[in-house]
């Protein structure tokens, strides 16, 4: 975000900027809407709310107590084929759009706990499509390179969350358009079981296997939003009710050993993607240094099922879900959507009896393998093709974006996408947890603990862009740390500022308001500083700008009884900074008398 809107976007963040006062809704909607038009070439949008459409909303926010509502004042982001109350729902096709007399039961939901809805976001036309480019408003660009495909079909809803401009957001998943989105902007995408959130208001691509799905900056904000929007919906015939509904409260980092189902290397496929494969290579490594043991299972029982979603009589859904435009008028659908759908309207009922019966004799092998193991791993995708390559093979390509990916509804199986590195291409690359229907807060366990152990090299999603981004990027994605001890340069600790991309940005003094303390323990030496406006002193300081995204991964490391707070320095400014839990004096040398922690080692 720009530099005076020092706030990360995660609903934690944001609900603690509230509470404290520091911050409002309407600042927060203010400054979306301005970042929003500096990434106007990125086609995320197809409506962006206006302030005097979300007036309503944020008006609503003064009946609601911000304690008891979970998502009060948190902007979320609305795939263009889910119903919005007022707002044209398009499905990417201006011939096909409608405007709904009422919201989405999955949105009606989200705004019911305090949420605000942001805008439609863009999508490949009719959700058909994993890559991005399939729409009249655009091809929406990746988050890291805006050269490359964003994943699709929920491309503008992935995009939204991955720029900052929502804290989490709606997609769908058919075929893995609510992961491949996740990978490529290095997101955390569940989809969810089929039936637990209700499809009412979602405009259909295959309607027994459609999925709304969530697109979040960590496992935690996307358990949170699962958990408003899960309920089983009597309105919609493909609602399930969750049999371990009790199990809601269960989520929380997975410890202890894991037996995860990995494909054997003769069956994984990168598409000559080095760089993908690597970072794959890359992830399972250190994921073996926590104590997970992988287990190959045979992937091709999976792979036979990916291709009839394709190639099968699950076709005719799509066809059936456009039908009367594609009859009465072809021409207003995107060329190569039309190309995949048409053939839907060929297709007999014997082709899918006899589809069913693969499928359930492919769902009890795979089955059966899963119950081996506590999830299956696979790479969410096997490469990710610039925007030019994803033209020139449109068909060909996007079905290799659903190698890993479009089994799942068939098969009715529970997945999260987790991201994991950044490849040496400078693209994100990422995994996905696959289990068996229903065990979405035991994937979302896993994901969790997956997810901190990289985090902490690659940050939180959103803010994490790189060099090949708009200039207009600037400096708005960092933020002023100040360090008084060990990450002073030059001393023991420096690195774990620098190896998160912080760079040094003055060296100064705080106000004359801090007393300062050798802590005991070590190594390395630590020193406290505590507040004392009557008798303290001006302290020694350094100033450096970190990478907002990496700044959740740095206060996490931060052992007791150190934290972060806001320091006051000798110009008067504020800035987050080191400071200590008082108890931890007692019995501590006081050395505010040099003046700084240099001085006192230099004693």
């Amino acid at each position: 975000m720009t530099t005076d809107f020092p706030y990360e976007m995660t609903i934690s963040a944001l609900r603690r900027a509230y509470l404290s006062g520091s911050l409002t809704p309407e600042q927060v909607m203010q400054t979306i809407r301005k970042r929003a038009s500096e990434y106007e070439d990125y086609n995320i949008w197809i409506h962006l709310l206006s302030e005097a459409e979300q007036a309503h909303y944020l008006d609503r926010l003064q009946q609601l107590d911000l304690a008891r509502f979970p998502l009060w004042g948190i902007p979320f982001a609305i795939k263009d084929n889910i119903d919005l109350n007022e707002i044209p729902t398009t499905a990417a096709c201006i011939e096909f759009a409608y405007t709904p007399t009422a919201s989405a039961t999955v949105v009606e939901r989200l705004i019911a706990a305090g949420a605000i809805p942001v805008g439609k976001a863009n999508l490949d036309q009719f959700a058909t499509g994993l890559n991005g480019t399939r729409s009249p408003w655009g091809a929406c660009r990746n988050a890291f390179k805006p050269d490359y495909i964003s994943g699709g079909s929920s491309s503008g809803s992935a995009v939204s969350v991955a720029l900052g401009l929502a804290s989490f957001s709606l997609g769908t998943d058919t075929a893995g358009s609510g992961r491949v989105p996740a990978c490529f902007n290095n997101l955390i995408g569940l989809k969810p079981s089929r039936g637990l959130l209700s499809t009412k208001g979602l405009v259909p691509a295959c309607r027994s296997l459609d999925c709304i799905t969530l697109f979040a900056c960590d496992t935690d904000d996307a358990n949170l939003v699962l958990s408003v929007a899960e309920a089983y919906d009597a309105d919609d015939e493909y609602s399930r009710n969750n049999p371990f509904q009790n199990q809601k409260r269960h989520y929380g980092e997975r410890q202890g050993p894991l037996k995860i189902g990995v494909i054997p290397g003769q069956q994984l496929n990168f598409f000559g993607d080095q760089a993908y494969q690597q970072a794959y290579r890359d992830t399972l490594k250190q994921l073996e240094t926590d104590g997970i043991e992988f287990i190959e299972i045979d992937y091709q029982p999976f792979a036979e099922a990916a291709r009839l979603l394709y190639e099968g009589p699950w076709v005719a859904e799509r066809y059936l879900a456009t039908q009367p435009l594609i009859d009465d008028n072809p021409q207003a659908l995107f060329p190569v959507v039309r190309e995949i759908i048409e053939p839907g309207k060929a297709l007999q009922a014997g082709s899918l009896f006899e589809a069913q019966y693969r499928l359930s004799g492919l769902k009890a092998i795979c089955n059966r393998q899963l119950a081996a193991v506590d999830c299956l791993l696979t790479p969410t995708a096997g490469t990710c093709f610039t925007i030019e390559q994803m033209l020139e093979e449109p068909i060909l390509r996007n079905s290799q974006l659903g190698y890993y990916t479009n089994f799942m509804n068939l098969l009715d199986l529970a997945s999260v996408a987790v991201p994991t590195q950044m490849t040496t291409s400078g693209l994100p690359f990422g995994i996905t947890l696959v289990g068996d229907a229903f065990t979405d807060r035991a994937l979302l366990s896993i994901a969790k603990r997956i997810h901190r152990q990289f985090e902490l090299k690659i940050g939180a999603s959103q803010y994490e862009l790189q060099s090949t981004a708009q200039p207009s990027v600037g400096d708005y994605n960092k933020i002023d740390v100040v360090v008084c001890g060990a990450h002073l340069q030059g001393l023991p600790l420096n690195w774990q500022l620098t190896e998160r991309g912080a760079t040094f940005k003055a060296k100064t003094k705080t106000a004359p308001i801090y007393r300062m303390y050798a802590l005991p323990g070590g190594p390395p030496a630590r020193p406290g500083l505590i507040l004392d406006e009557a008798a303290g002193g001006a302290i020694e300081v350094e100033v450096w700008s970190m990478p907002l995204s990496q700044f959740g991964g740095f206060v996490a490391a931060i052992p007791s009884p150190l934290g972060i707070g806001k320091l006051k320095l000798a110009d008067g400014t504020q800035a987050s900074g080191f400071i200590c839990e008082s108890y931890a004096i007692t019995g501590a040398e006081e050395i505010t008398g040099y003046g700084g922690w240099k001085a006192y080692l230099n004693r």
